[in-house]
């Protein structure tokens, strides 16, 4: 398997940041948060950036609402 890594100071793949723009994560801050790339030396970040890319965002409605776009639905505490 050949992986191309995008962030070599946390070990993090283009796989990984697509499956978590999938997930939802449109913007490298939200990428950063949930698998800490782009966070130590910063030299990732336009890569990043450029897998992101500018196209619509899976999730973007739900920050467009103020949502938070990488939170799930919690049942309320009893």
């Amino acid at each position: 398997m050949n992986r191309v890594f995008v962030c070599s100071c946390f070990g993090v793949t283009e796989e990984q940041v697509r499956s978590h723009a999938d997930a939802g994560a449109c913007t490298p801050r939200q990428i950063a948060s949930v698998c800490k790339a782009g966070t130590d030396c910063g030299g990732c970040v336009r890569r990043i950036q450029a897998l992101l890319g500018r196209g619509a965002c899976p999730r973007r409605q739900l920050a467009d609402q103020g949502r938070p776009p990488l939170a799930t639905e919690l049942p309320e505490a009893a």
